[in-house]
This record gives structure tokens, sequence and C-alpha cells, in this order.
């Protein structure tokens, strides 16, 4: 096919010899099957920012870390360059994500290169070497329901213990190989330490699971794998070989608004009594 302008400098450097065709065109990016020497691989290529319709949202990209204390400046300020800088921030975000992943044992594409916007990364194959299909577009017995589903929340639990949620998991973004699910589509990965939104989004992250799995293996809905991997990663308590059971018992109570309003006035008393005490030592 012909080559895609965004892919012409990867041809011209060599990374990639052939563009083959095209695989999919999503919300945020068009995946190609390219030839690398002898291996097929993909070229992930992100569209524009204003041609996308998945929106850098707040709620994802609190809690990202930047390095760079210049970049962060400019970003906050929202000039032109700040948001140049916060649209390369964002892309490289699941180029980020996917290296600390593979690290830490998830199943996801191996990335081999970010270039210009273009993610080349491995083609996750099935077993004739051709496109793995997604999660949705295959059909399950209950046994391999339950088996992918265990293999899910296994790679959800690496994931959390290496300081990630991917915030948009869903069977949309699960590729299937013939040893299983591979997790794709991480740009919007989520810092679980230091985004108010985690829990939320891995909640969501998990019940998605559980709804889809739960189609072939009904006996999966009556699970809480969310509940209780969170509850051990509040605690601390999380490890990647963590053994779970799926039964969390929530903690159903009433906030008792009275007591909590009782802090918050000694917690004002205090302070107001703090300051008196700075006022009368900077007058003496």
């Amino acid at each position: 096919m012909k080559v895609p302008k965004r892919l012409q400098p990867l041809v011209d450097d060599g990374l990639v010899d052939e563009v083959l065709y095209q695989l999919m065109s999503g919300k945020e990016a068009q995946v190609y099957v390219v030839r690398c020497a002898n291996q097929l691989r993909c070229a992930k290529v992100f569209k524009e920012a204003q041609k996308r319709s998945f929106k850098q949202a707040v709620e994802y990209q609190e809690g990202r870390k930047v390095r760079n204390s210049r970049r962060a400046r400019a970003m906050s300020r929202k000039t032109k360059y700040g948001q140049k800088e916060q649209e390369d921030a964002w892309l490289n975000a699941e180029v980020d994500a996917l290296y600390r992943l593979a690290a830490a044992g998830v199943r996801v594409p191996e990335p081999f290169g970010f270039v210009d916007g273009v993610l080349l990364m491995e083609l996750v194959a099935d077993s004739n070497g051709e496109a793995a299909p997604r999660l949705d577009d295959v059909t399950l017995t209950p046994e391999q329901a339950r088996d992918y589903h265990g293999k899910v929340i296994a790679d959800v639990v690496r994931m959390l213990c290496a300081g990630l949620v991917h915030g948009d998991l869903s069977e949309f973004n699960v590729l299937v190989d013939p040893e299983g699910p591979v997790i794709i589509d991480l740009p919007q990965a989520v810092n679980a330490a230091g985004n108010n939104n985690a829990e939320r989004m891995f909640q969501r992250d998990v019940d998605n699971m559980r709804r889809y799995f739960g189609r072939f293996a009904p006996d999966l809905l009556e699970t809480d794998y969310a509940g209780e991997i969170w509850a051990l990663y509040e605690s601390g308590r999380l490890h990647p070989d963590s053994k779970l059971t799926g039964h969390f018992v929530r903690d159903e109570g009433i906030a008792d608004v009275n007591e909590v309003m009782e802090v918050i006035a000694a917690a004002t008393e205090e302070e107001r009594e703090r300051l008196e005490r700075q006022q009368d030592a900077e007058e003496d």
C-alpha cells in the first residue's frame, strides 16, 4: 500500500521496510501492520489532538509527574509551547507505560520505539501469524472465560503493583493470542497513588472485565475482585502473587457527619490557637 505521510520518516530512516495494510482506525490512533526486516510489527500513528475524539481529560492526567520543571510550568500556563509539551507528554505516556508494565510481567505488546508520534511495537498475532482478534470478537466456553478472566485479573494486579491503572479497560482493549489475553491501549494510564480518580477507574476497569466474562461464565458476576484488590493495595498488602478470593464485604455504614464536623471544628480551633501563639511571640 502507499506509505502514509506520518510513516514516511520511519521508512526513510530504515526503521520500517514496508507498510503492508491498515489494521484499525480508532478514536485516538490508526494502526498499521508493517514489515521491519523479516518481522511483522505494528505502527500506531496517534492522531493530532484536534482530530482525536478521546479527550485528554484532566482526571486522567492528574498525578502524572513531569521531570523537567520548565515543561511543568509551561504545561500549567496553557501557552502554545505548554500545549505542545502537554501533547507530547500524553503521547509518551503509553510508551512509558508499556516499558514499565512489560518489566512488571504484564502481558502487553513489546514496544520498539517512539518516533514523531508513531509507536512501533510488537504485532500480537494468532496461531497463523495474523493479527490477533480483540476479546470482543471471540466466543468463549465457560472454562475459557474463567481462565482468561483469571489471567486479566492477575495482570491488573501486576499493573497496580507497578503503580498504574489502565483507566479504559474493556473487551475492546484486550487482544487474544494463543497464550491468552494481551492488554493494549494505554495512553490514558493513571497514576494509582497520585490520582484521586484512580480507585473509581480501577473499579470500572475490573467491573468491565467481570461483566464481559460473565456473559460466558455467569458465576463470575457474583465476584468482587475490584474491592478486594483495592483494599489490599490501600493497606500496603498487595503483591503480584497475592492470593485472591473474589469476595469482598463492603462497608455500607453511614458516615457520622456530626463526628466529622466535630473533628473539623477541633482542628480549626487548634489552628486558631496556634496562630494566636505565633502572633504573641512576634509581638514580644
